[in-house]
């Protein structure tokens, strides 16, 4: 079938939940992806940053192909020989000394505010049903009904109510609003230590290591979203290891299973971890062996091949490259590693038709909240093919 015919079939056929770009893709290969024309493009989204291993690694798809030959399912009802490993191989990477694994990203958000909220119960002795969370304006965590109560996206949240009740907002990047929102009955503030689906806004400096702070003041957990920024996108392990912070809680997901399979995890200490009893939370194909084998390969790849560190050089590189470009249109560059928002001037138009003359010159870039684009190559970028895209990058900006 031909692009115009695919896209019929998925105009008429599935909900209109996603507003793409007209491109109809069928192969990818390390950074680059090819259209049911043959057509070559550089993919600058990675998946919202879940292919940070490129397109197909071959030792993933290695791992997937043996794996899937042996046993891809076992519910938790039993056991298997690869769940195990990667919780060693997640702790031992991170540090933390026990996980959960789920599939989804927003999966895992939902676990994480499950188990603070029974560590505030049960630990910090909250009362029963009073238990609140703390997060941050602008904030992305997904979209279940628990998730989509404390966003300040209308498009997210309008027409979904009733809300989910025990969260309270603060202003991002303003630690006088969280401190201002605490109380007896706070067990945790959760954000993102860089709000990816708001434009790539970082936080100012000192800003992460001063919450964790507070929350260690105060006796309150600390969870740190890190499903879009963790696992090297940023040039660090995680972005909170900029400020060296390390959260109580961390989220994972994305680029844990190298793009090959919905994979999530959930990190913390014994202490908070243990509270979960058995049969109050799970799910039938979180931490099944397919998932596992393969997390644990993405995991090895993205220390071995150095990816971490190419993010750190490369990132740099790219976002400085962006921000000399002597564009009118451009407000600002936002960039840490490869996580890269280039802001436009609202007199510039929307940025859907910048990524849309992108695609035609061989890049594929997404808007996000109307006036960023948003960069996110995979980390085994290298320079030349950023070199390449810069000159394509500046011919649509200037």
């Amino acid at each position: 079938m031909n692009k115009k015919q695919l896209v019929a079939l998925a105009d008429k056929y599935g909900a209109h939940n996603y507003k793409p770009l007209d491109i109809v893709l069928e192969r990818g290969e390390g950074v680059w992806v090819y259209d049911i024309d043959g057509n070559k493009y550089l993919d600058c989204l990675s998946a919202y940053s879940a292919l940070n291993q490129g397109h197909v690694h071959p030792k993933i798809l290695a791992t997937f192909l043996e794996q899937a030959k042996k046993l891809t399912l076992t519910s938790r009802a039993f056991r298997n020989d690869q769940l195990p490993l990667l919780y060693k191989d997640l702790c031992d990477l991170t540090g933390y000394e026990m996980a959960i694994i789920m599939n989804s990203g927003s999966e895992a958000v939902e676990t994480a505010l499950k188990i603070s909220r029974k560590w505030g119960y049960q630990t910090k002795g909250i009362e029963k049903n009073k238990a609140e969370i703390i997060v941050a304006d602008g904030n992305f965590h997904g979209r279940t009904i628990s998730i989509i109560s404390f966003s300040t996206e209308p498009l997210y949240r309008d027409d979904f109510g009733p809300y989910t009740p025990g969260f309270k907002i603060a202003k991002y990047g303003n630690l006088d609003s969280i401190i201002s929102l605490i109380n007896e009955n706070t067990a945790a503030i959760m954000l993102e230590p860089i709000q990816g689906e708001a434009g790539v806004i970082i936080p100012p400096e000192g800003y992460l290591k001063a919450v964790s702070n507070v929350c260690k003041e105060e006796n309150i957990l600390f969870i740190a979203d890190e499903i879009q920024t963790g696992l090297g996108r940023t040039g660090e392990l995680f972005a909170c290891d900029h400020e060296k912070v390390k959260p109580d809680v961390v989220i994972i997901g994305k680029a844990l299973s190298g793009g090959f399979y919905p994979v999530s995890a959930v990190l913390s200490s014994a202490s908070v971890m243990s509270l979960f009893t058995p049969g109050e939370h799970g799910s039938t194909f979180g931490g099944n062996p397919l998932g596992a084998a393969v997390a644990r390969t993405a995991l090895r790849v993205l220390v071995e091949d150095n990816m971490i560190e190419n993010a750190a050089i490369l990132g740099e590189y790219f976002g400085d490259q962006l921000a000399e470009i002597p564009s009118l249109k451009i407000k600002e560059v936002r960039s840490r590693g490869l996580l890269i928002g280039v802001e436009l001037k609202r007199e510039a138009g929307n940025a859907r038709k910048y990524c849309e003359i992108l695609r035609e010159k061989g890049i594929l870039a997404k808007e996000t909240h109307d006036t960023t684009i948003r960069f996110a190559p995979p980390l085994i970028i290298d320079k030349g093919t950023i070199d390449w895209a810069l000159e394509r990058i500046r011919d649509t900006l200037l």
